[in-house]
């Protein structure tokens, strides 16, 4: 979870007095969001520093990723103050600015959104607040600036309308923030190549054929999203008027970082909690918005829903005022006496079901003061998934035969996967990952066999023979499913010695058959007198390179008069065992035991 930094004095001249670390311990305990907090003491912090409390933020509450946010919250909660009321206020002239989108973002950055701060006035710690509360949203929301990115500018040094627009690297021209020389977009990518800071986001457009970029009315730079701002507009200490812009790739949390950056710092407007909106107009399919929406969303909650789980008896008044707290506004509904209407604020995205109205419910009424009871009935049914059950079979059967288990890596190399154990890849088969952050990581595994040599291989210098399993998932690309892939329960083992000891694996197969109630036959007599609901198996010669020639075999179930192969078993071939820097025979047996269910 996100942890930020305030100034204790500062935060305590906003509440209205002086907190001991036990009183101010406890008031964050109340209020809950704030879930851990502790004090820098005079060795951690440079001399001209005050002292500060370092406040952990629950991942969901962007509301409170800053110190206005905290300052604001509390003091609702507090009652000193109630909540504001935020409005979107047009220019004198009535006309908007505008953002103007070209049709060729969509390659790139489709979505933008905007706002203007007007009359604000910062201090050096208001504007430190105001850089920093980006940074958070940049880190958290955002995912590093993969989905969102924000750009402010001193809106005096640029003149609207906007346009928003995808080119070629080499056509953007423009002085980055903090430098003196102008570059293009290939030099710029060259230039921050090594930047601590900024390097570890070139990445998100770097192979792109157009970067997105924003310009003024006379062409210039406002930014280059979400790399970096233009020099140009860079805003500093005296800046009054703050044009916000955001692109994204995700229009849902677009708005909610536009909403979140100015609804945080309109409190400094000349006209508190005042802002002005931009209008959004896009040239390839004739849309037009406004943005930001602050009005609150309205939703209904069940009085006897929140009382059943806080295992009060309130009523629906008495719910509404608790809310008011949270800087909600509620009201009992004229459409049922078992339900509030509720006005969620813009500044709690959060907010999703009624089971969060809930939660702040109890939050505000106390959770010292809730009453204290053995549910009557559990919530639970204490029974396992099938699938894990049959594992649980499985396993405690390999176990009980003298095989050790391990538990390897899900993810795995695409060598590994495929070359190593001379398999081809279709493309169809592997679920990739699309930015893996290591070789050792491309792919979700569709064989437990790299794992298991694996780990031998970082055993191999343990007593031989060494024999273990594993009875975990693998997935498979599947176009077919929602999710374009599915999982399967594999079971698989590996025998690792001076002898082959593929009789020993053999014997396994059986053994592990046997107790899923598989009877083992031979040729298609057997299978012919079989009842029709019974499960047998049988083994066929099987010719892969994954195996010493002549010496594997697939196997086949019939299960309710359905035959299909689950699997396989034989000694790996030598190339195999080179690849994975083995010097002793293996022997393998994998089964997809989900057949059984």
């Amino acid at each position: 979870m996100p942890t930020i930094s305030v100034d204790k004095a500062a935060l305590f001249k906003e509440l209205g007095r002086d907190y001991t670390t036990e009183e101010f311990d406890e008031l964050c305990f109340e209020f809950v969001s704030l879930t851990y907090i502790f004090k820098t003491t005079d060795q951690e912090r440079p001399d001209n520093e005050p002292p500060q409390l370092k406040i952990e933020i629950p991942a969901n509450r962007y509301d409170l990723l800053c110190f206005e946010g905290i300052a604001l919250m509390l003091n609702i909660f507090l009652g000193r103050k109630p909540s504001p009321n935020y409005r979107l206020v047009p220019p004198a002239s009535g006309e908007l600015e505008k953002i103007i989108v070209k049709e060729d973002t969509t390659k790139i950055r489709p979505y933008v959104s905007g706002a203007i701060l007007r009359n604000v006035t910062f201090t050096k710690e208001r504007y430190e607040s105001f850089i920093a509360l980006q940074d958070k949203l940049h880190q958290n929301l955002a995912r590093q600036r993969t989905l969102v990115s924000i750009g402010t500018h001193d809106m005096d040094t640029i003149k609207g309308p906007f346009t928003y627009e995808a080119l070629p690297p080499k056509e953007i021209r423009f002085v980055p923030l903090n430098q003196t020389k102008e570059l293009n977009g290939e030099e710029l990518m060259a230039f921050y190549e090594k930047d601590k800071h900024l390097g570890r986001y070139l990445h998100i457009i770097r192979d792109s054929p157009v970067y997105p970029v924003i310009y003024d009315s006379n062409r210039v730079v406002c930014s280059l999203p979400p790399i970096i701002n233009g020099d140009h507009s860079k805003i500093k200490v005296d800046t009054k008027n703050v044009f916000i812009e955001i692109t994204a790739l995700d229009r849902t949390k677009l708005e909610i970082v536009n909403q979140i950056m100015v609804t945080m710092f309109s409190q400094y407007t000349s006209e508190p909690f005042t802002i002005e909106p931009v209008q959004i107009v896009s040239e390839h399919n004739g849309e037009t918005r406004i943005t930001p929406d602050l009005s609150p969303r309205t939703t209904q909650a069940e009085i006897s829903y929140i009382n059943q789980c806080c295992d009060l008896n309130l009523s629906a008044e008495e719910i509404s005022r608790l809310l008011v707290k949270m800087a909600y506004t509620a009201r009992p509904s004229k459409a049922s006496s078992n339900l509030i209407d509720v006005d969620v604020p813009p500044t709690r995205a959060d907010v999703l079901h009624q089971v969060d109205i809930m939660e702040d419910v109890a939050i505000a009424y106390g959770f010292n003061e809730l009453p204290r009871s053995f549910p009557s009935k559990s919530g639970t049914i204490a029974q396992p998934l099938p699938v894990n059950k049959l594992s649980d079979i499985v396993r405690i059967e390999a176990a009980m035969a003298g095989w050790s288990e391990v538990l390897p890596l899900i993810l795995c190399s695409h060598d590994e996967n495929f070359a190593w154990l001379n398999r081809k890849d279709d493309g169809n088969t592997a679920v990739k990952l699309a930015n893996p952050k290591t070789l050792e990581f491309q792919v979700v595994r569709t064989s437990l066999l790299p794992g298991l040599l694996k780990t031998i291989r970082e055993n191999r210098n343990h007593p031989v023979p060494m024999k273990i399993f594993e009875v975990s998932d693998v997935a498979f690309k599947d176009l077919s499913l929602e999710r374009k892939s599915r999982n399967e329960r594999h079971f698989a083992a590996a025998w690792y010695g001076k002898t082959s000891g593929f009789e020993v694996v053999h014997g396994l197969l059986d053994r592990v058959l046997a107790m899923l109630k598989s009877a083992f036959i031979t040729g298609e007599e057997g299978l012919d007198n079989a009842a029709v609901n019974d499960s047998r198996y049988w083994i066929e010669e099987l010719d892969e390179p994954t195996y010493f020639p002549g010496h594997a075999a697939a196997v086949h179930v019939s299960i309710g008069g359905k035959e299909q192969v689950i699997g396989a078993f034989g000694i790996l071939h030598p190339t195999v065992l080179e690849n994975f820097g083995l010097k002793y025979p293996v022997s393998t047996l994998e089964l997809n035991i989900e057949a059984f269910l």
